[in-house]
Formats: structure tokens, sequence, C-alpha cells
């Protein structure tokens, strides 16, 4: 399998390498299954022929794309760049400087090569309007920004990895290992497997465990003070069209600032402000998993134990030893 990695200036570092130590970790185990794949053959290309300089300062040494060899690649991948907030990404997205990338991506995929990038270069991919109509993910704290900028894109940034038509995309950072590995599953689903096993990276398929609700939640002056009056009556039924009055706005006006900003319900954002008081009471305190369901707004432990399954854990794995928690009265 040909694997071109676009190696832009200001690369996330370790997402560059992760990328390329998962598909080095592969070749180098695909000789222990009976019938192995073929290796993945990784070249690092750029849209010129010149050095490159990362995040951190290093150089790589690239090969322009279009003298990579006489064929296309299997597939494109796209690592993150440096820039982890909003305005100095977007900017950098969309600067002149780098439009030979963003028409190498659009040529790629007219020629129905695969692409995959991952945390910020799902910024590059939108922009260069290949994302357009598909479903994808990308950083979470970076997803009202990514929806306000690209409403033609279907974001679900819930997920750590999102296959579309042609496209896939990861979430946050070291997602890059997710989607170095996704690539290896395609050819060898036992393959992915044994790598991830010797490179102890476990399976991650959602976002949202890492995820900070307020984070999201402020930059939006309503999403702002709903996430603020659901914090401070946690314990109390929700009713949201009462919500939105006591805040001076319509059920309807709210529903769409959650959909813009969060992509998901007012209900939905309150189930996750709940799970994260949850967990931080159950990782943190002696109280019984039905008290904790009680404080933030469940009737019983099961509706609260149920969610935290859907989320691939339980009150019994959030629990610290008894030595090391604080009682609350």
């Amino acid at each position: 399998m040909k694997v071109a990695v676009l190696v832009l200036d200001d690369v996330f570092d370790s997402g560059l390498t992760s990328v390329l130590d998962v598909l080095q970790t592969a070749n180098e185990l695909r000789t222990e299954l009976p019938h192995p794949p073929p290796p993945w053959d990784v070249d690092l290309v750029g849209v010129r022929e010149a050095p490159v300089r990362t995040g951190a300062g290093l150089v790589v040494q690239t090969t322009a794309a279009d003298r990579c060899g006489a064929s296309l690649p299997d597939v494109l991948v796209v690592p993150g760049i440096t820039h982890k907030q909003p305005e100095p990404l977007l900017t950098w997205t969309a600067a002149e400087a780098q439009q030979p990338a963003r028409e190498l991506l659009c040529r790629y995929r007219a020629e129905d090569v695969p692409v995959a990038a991952a945390c910020t270069a799902t910024f590059l991919l939108a922009e260069s309007g290949i994302l357009n109509d598909l479903q994808a993910t990308t950083s979470w704290w970076l997803a009202p920004y990514f929806r306000r900028r690209y409403p033609q894109v279907r974001l679900d940034d819930t997920h750590m990895l999102i296959r579309a038509e042609g496209v896939t995309t990861a979430g946050a950072a070291f997602a890059h290992l997710d989607l170095a590995l996704a690539l290896v599953q395609q050819r060898s689903p036992a393959l992915a497997e044994l790598t991830a096993r010797y490179l102890v990276i476990d399976s991650r398929p959602t976002q949202s465990a890492y995820a900070i609700p307020s984070h999201l939640a402020r930059t939006d002056p309503l999403v702002d003070a709903f996430e603020r009056w659901l914090r401070t009556h946690l314990d109390q039924p929700l009713s949201i069209a009462d919500t939105a009055r006591a805040l001076g706005s319509s059920e309807r006006t709210l529903q769409r600032a959650c959909d813009r900003v969060l992509g998901i319900s007012p209900v939905q954002f309150a189930q996750e402000i709940r799970l994260e008081q949850a967990i931080h009471l159950l990782r943190t305190t002696e109280l019984s998993t039905e008290a904790v369901a009680r404080r933030v707004g469940y009737h019983n432990a099961t509706t609260l134990t149920t969610l935290l399954r859907r989320r691939h854990t339980s009150p019994g794995r959030l629990r610290r030893p008894a030595a090391s928690l604080t009682s609350e009265p």
C-alpha cells in the first residue's frame, strides 16, 4: 500500500511521527501473521521540492507530491498543524500560502485518491471543499468554530474517527494514532490489533469523555448562560421551555444556539454536564452511586450507570482507592 504523508510547514510533530511510527510498527509485525498483508510504502511529500520546518522547529526532507513516482498513492494522509487556537488556525488555513495544499487535496480527490486527516488538518480539508456534504470530525475544542465556518460539513465531534466517502477524519491531537491504525485495519484487522497491543493503544471510539462542556459553551453568550444555569440547578428536573424563559430566551432560540455551537440539543448538553459532574464525584468522593445520581438530577443509580456504560466505563472503574478519597457529608 502506497501512503503519501503530506508534511506542511508548522506540522504538529507528534502527529506526524505517530502516523509514521504506527505504520512502521505494522510493517515490522506483519510477518508474524500467517498470511501477512503487503507492506506500507510511506513517502513524505510536500507541495514543492523544499525542506519543511515542523512546529517544534525540526527540518523534514520531503519530495514534491507531483514528483513522487509515476502512480498516485493509495491514500494521502494529512497530519495536523501546530496551531491549536481558533484564530491562528483559521488564518493559517485560509492563507494564500496554503493554496497549493488546498489545490493538491482537490486534485487527489478528483483522481479518487482517499484522503485521511486528523486534528487541525481537518480544517484544511474543509477549506478546500472536499468535506462538503460529508460527515466528519475534528478536535473537540474547535468544533464551534468549525461549524461556524463550514456549515456545509456534517460535523460530529463526539467521534474519534469518522469514515466518509473517500475521506477519513480523526479527532484531537493523539487521534493521529487512531487514524494510522484505521489505515492498517483496512488491510488487516488482526495486524491492527497486534500493532495496538505492541504500542499500548487503547480503543477510544469517542472524544466525549475528553471534551470540556464549559469550554465549548463559552463561545456563545446564550449557551454560556445555559451552562451556568444547569450547574446551579443540577439536582433539579429539567424543563427546556422554563429554562429558556429564565434566561430571557425562547426554547427554539436555545435549541438553535446549542445546535450551532455544540452540535447537540439542550437536553443532550444537560446530560453531558450531569455526567461530567457525576464522574468527578465518583472519582473524588465516597458517595454511593445512588447518592451521586441524585446529586446530578437522576432518579436512581441505574440510569447513571447505563449512561456511563455508553461511554465505555462504569462507577466501579471510576472509583479511586478508598484511602485517596475525600468524603463529603
